[in-house]
């Protein structure tokens, strides 16, 4: 087929949507399309000529079949949380939101089998909350938790706080039901463990950021709920020395690690600032922070643990100072300063914001570069990365002066990149592509990677309907 028709979207198709949705699941009013037409950070505003919101499977089903005869392009949306523009649509209006919000039941859930069936429009703390009553846990733990969704989750491959100990959201699907970019439903919601009989279809989705299929509904693993906790804070003077207490507690701690946070000095005392009823765990001021929390499946020993680690990291001169949470209130105000830095350091100026990777070896050089070349080239503009210690996952933020935030923002973003790929990294960890990314991922990936990951578009979704312009430039999606 050709691309895409540039005329508007035809009116007889949003006609058999409304036959095939009902009045509650088609928007066309501008006032009530508009809050899916902006990110999260309120910084990208697209336009859409609808929003439609099945309520069902078949539902979804039957519209993008219609949209696939109509040639219509749709941008799949959860609760729209992304940060790379991957779920709201560009800005042309020829695009139409699909929301699954509408899609929130949890199917089954099986404690003995350790696995629930929930649909995509589900939010990720509704599944923790089910998850919980009947004594296990659904681990990805992201600050959005309250709003996005599971589909959006898979679609992203989302990651959290937790990776180090249960893996992104790849290790958490066991099956998934996804409508085809033909309108056909591809079943593979199992809830096997082992399934070895030929290609892992469900992996071609997960990521995909809804440029392959929709994601409908999904099989997704549980685990026991952790019976004994314990949470600290220390106070270290440079990444290179939080990696050799994370490399303390993995030796002596091992799998009870949940968490591993490191946190810049900015960001915490800007939290401490600007949130209101926080308060530093610390009595003074360090230049980083880690926030450590160990759990595991046993009533009790894991203080025993935790103070041998701690004893060593003493021993060794490895930290400025420490506190342990003695109550769930002390607990959750460590990890509101975590959750909240970015929007407290809002207060501060403008925030240009990315999430990259890097072997967890690289994390002190990578900052270590950066600082010096911002000291070198830009001092007005003060780094705050914080992130995943244990998975190599920063999220290198900068505070720039807001008048010159639109003409920094590319510079800070092409360096840092640069520096992330010399040391063996990815410009995305666990956000995704999206449309905010998807230059700066082709100017340094192989042109094999392209190649191929083009077939496999275009094997999907060959009229190019589903999410385009995501990951792969628009023009290049039709065969």
């Amino acid at each position: 087929m050709s691309a895409l028709d540039p005329s508007p979207v035809p009116a007889t198709f949003l006609e058999r949507c409304q036959t095939l949705l009902g009045p509650a699941g088609v928007l066309l009013d501008p006032h009530m399309i508009e809050p899916y037409t902006v990110d999260f950070w309120r910084q990208y505003r697209g336009r859409a000529a609808a929003v439609l919101r099945p309520a069902s499977t078949a539902e979804v089903a039957a519209v993008v079949a219609e949209a696939a005869r109509h040639r219509v392009p749709l941008v799949p949306q959860g609760g729209n949380t992304g940060l790379v523009h991957g779920g709201v649509p560009d800005a042309s209006g020829r695009h139409v939101v699909l929301s699954l919000e509408r899609m929130n039941r949890i199917r089954t859930i099986d404690p003995r089998g350790e696995h629930m069936v929930v649909e995509a429009g589900c939010t990720l703390e509704a599944v923790q909350r089910k998850a919980a009553e009947i004594g296990r846990l659904f681990p990805l733990t992201l600050g959005s938790q309250g709003s996005c969704q599971i589909g959006g989750n898979i679609a992203t491959n989302a990651g959290g706080v937790h990776v180090l100990r249960y893996g992104m959201m790849r290790e958490l699907v066991l099956g998934l039901e996804v409508v085809l970019a033909d309108g056909r439903v591809w079943d593979g919601l199992k809830s096997l463990r082992k399934d070895n009989t030929g290609y892992d279809l469900k992996q071609l989705f997960i990521g995909s950021e809804g440029t392959l299929g929709v994601i409908t509904a999904a099989a997704l693993r549980l685990f026991p709920a952790p019976k004994e906790r314990a949470t600290v804070w220390l106070g270290v003077e440079h990444p290179g020395l939080a990696l050799d207490v994370f490399e303390l507690f993995r030796d002596k701690a091992g799998e009870a690690i949940a968490s591993f946070e490191l946190l810049s000095g900015l960001g915490v005392e800007a939290a401490c600032t600007h949130l209101a009823g926080v308060r530093r765990p610390l009595a003074e001021p360090h230049p980083w922070h880690l926030l450590v929390e160990l759990a595991w499946g046993f009533e009790d020993g894991l203080d025993a643990r935790l103070e041998a680690v701690l004893s060593a990291v003493v021993a060794m001169g490895l930290v400025r100072d420490g506190t342990r949470a003695e109550s769930e209130a002390q607990r959750a105000n460590m990890w509101r300063i975590r959750e909240g830095q970015s929007e407290a350091v809002r207060h501060l100026g403008a925030i240009v914001r990315n999430d990259v990777t890097v072997p967890i070896t690289a994390i002190p050089e990578l900052v270590a570069r950066m600082e010096q070349w911002l000291a070198r080239e830009h001092p007005d503009v003060r780094p705050f990365p914080f992130g995943h210690v244990g998975d190599g996952n920063l999220h290198f933020n900068f505070l720039v002066p807001p008048a010159r935030a639109q003409l920094l923002a590319p510079i800070l973003l092409e360096r840092l990149y640069d520096e992330v790929v010399a040391l063996g990294g990815s410009i995305s960890a666990e956000h995704g592509i999206g449309r905010l990314k998807r230059e700066a991922l082709w100017r340094r990936r192989a042109p094999l990677d392209h190649e191929l990951m083009l077939r496999v578009k275009r094997a999907f979704d060959p009229l190019g309907i589903l999410n385009p312009g995501a990951i792969l430039a628009l023009e290049e999606e039709h065969g």
